[in-house]
């Protein structure tokens, strides 16, 4: 196992898993599994409120409770630990990417062109055409798609890499500077490696 960094957080070894909120768990089930092809794996709670134990373990109002989490396994990577809350101050409007706390979840496809197809077919919102990057990022596509469940639309982003990253670059480092879109390129990935 390779040394932590000076100063890094003791004990670190991996990526364990993603979790987010969901206002139809059935739904967003649904989804994961019929659409992405998820594995279900199993379901904790009810958790109910229980004093100031909610605001002092996780952050909600203590009125808060969990009728369920369930988790699913997806492309045999990385968990989702995916809640349906019920609170009575619950926002319900999510994040945009521009927004504070916005984010994205980025699943990998070997063929990026054949999984905007397939998503399509079965309804789901996919925003505009693939981009093609440059810099420490070239040779991947990606696009983003929106994953609906009820009210809330959680922002997808899928990519496809062609070869291995000039210098030996490292996927995970971005340089958005670098980053164009480029309406021409219509090419076909090659092979390559997967994250509401």
């Amino acid at each position: 196992m390779n040394a932590q960094p000076s100063g890094g957080l003791p004990g670190l070894t991996h990526f364990d898993h993603i979790g987010f909120t969901v206002p139809d768990l059935e739904q967003a089930t649904r989804f994961l599994v019929d659409v992405l092809g998820c594995e279900y794996l199993y379901s904790l709670g009810p958790y109910s409120p229980d004093g100031s134990w909610m605001s002092a373990h996780l952050n909600v109002g203590d009125a808060s409770e969990i009728p369920e989490i369930r988790f699913f396994r997806c492309a045999g990577l990385p968990v989702f630990e995916v809640f349906e809350y019920r609170s009575p101050d619950q926002q319900l409007r999510p994040p945009r990417n521009s927004d504070v706390g916005g984010h994205h979840v980025a699943l990998h496809v070997q063929d990026i062109d054949a999984a905007i197809d397939y998503l399509r077919e079965r309804g789901v919102q996919v925003l505009g055409q693939p981009t093609a990057s440059k810099g420490p990022h070239l040779g991947q596509r990606w696009v983003y798609f929106l994953f609906a469940m009820g009210n809330a639309i959680r922002t997808c982003l899928l990519s496809a890499r062609a070869g291995v990253l000039p210098g030996g670059g490292s996927a995970a480092r971005g340089d958005s500077n670098n980053d164009r879109r480029l309406p021409s390129d219509r090419s076909r990935p090659c092979r390559l490696r997967r994250s509401i």
